[in-house]
């Protein structure tokens, strides 16, 4: 059977109008002008053939035809409420998108994720490569890492230490050349003195440990690597403007399934 037509912003504004009985309240609830609710009324009563509200001295009065079909209106969108919930309760509430650069994936989140997901078989992960600055709404997105100063405009916490740390290989001489990226790509400015420029911080990493230099990086990123043997730390670790940040929209934020997954990594 076809299905009628329903005039769904009309009758939104109607059972608004009918609460309060004042096309003004209904538009703040609304956030539109008490103009447009009148517009949205007319357009319905010319749709439907019947008037719905009518003026008195007492103010603004449902008509008899109104009153017979709000009941079944308002059941309605309930209805419309607890299909949206049910399908954000399924596939979305166990399945997240994270845009997050690929070194900091493999150094720090892969195995935190891989921890939470023992307590949550079911979860499902989308990685994107990237960071915060991907568009949230085009990529679908939950939650994003970026290597910033703060989370910006966006809801955040700050992951791991934000320090950083100068590695090289272990026979490195003290002048070794600089390895540049792009969170560090010159020595205090000076980029006459890097021979060497990569991608990232995990990449230059591995640059410095195959004997190609030194690199100021992340010391949440180098940490494996220095336990390992891999690469030396040259001096003590110094404090950095920026670090990794768990960012989102504040919508996103307040997801249940994000809240769960902010709190495992807050711990981590």
């Amino acid at each position: 059977m076809k299905r009628t037509h329903l005039p769904l912003n009309g009758l939104r504004v109607l059972d608004a109008a009918a609460r309060h009985l004042s096309f003004t309240r209904a538009a703040d609830e609304l956030a539109v002008t008490p103009a447009a609710v009148g517009q949205q009324i007319r357009a319905l009563e010319d749709l439907l053939g019947v008037v719905l509200f009518r003026r008195t001295s007492k103010g603004l009065e449902l008509t008899d035809e109104a009153a017979a079909g709000l009941d079944a209106i308002r059941e309605g969108f309930l209805r419309f409420e607890e299909g949206v919930q049910a399908m954000q309760a399924g596939q979305s509430s166990h399945v997240y998108t994270i845009a997050c650069p690929r070194d900091f994936f493999a150094a720090w989140l892969s195995p935190r994720l891989a921890a939470f997901r023992v307590e949550h078989p079911q979860l499902r992960f989308f990685l994107v490569g990237g960071d915060g600055d991907v568009d949230f709404t085009e990529a679908n997105l939950d939650l994003a890492v970026r290597w910033a100063e703060g989370p910006g405009e966006l809801e955040g916490i700050p992951l791991g230490v934000s320090d950083t740390v100068v590695v090289s290989a272990h026979d490195a001489s003290a002048d070794a050349p600089w390895i540049g990226w792009p969170g560090d790509p010159a020595p205090d400015g000076e980029a006459r003195d890097v021979q060497f420029s990569v991608g990232d911080a995990g990449t230059a990493i591995s640059a410095a440990a195959a004997g190609l230099g030194r690199a100021r990086v992340p010391l949440l990123l180098a940490q494996g690597a220095i336990d390992s043997g891999r690469v030396v730390a040259t001096g003590h670790s110094e404090a950095s403007r920026k670090g990794y940040w768990l960012v989102a929209p504040l919508p996103q934020w307040r997801q249940k399934k994000v809240k769960a997954l902010i709190e495992a990594l807050s711990a981590a």
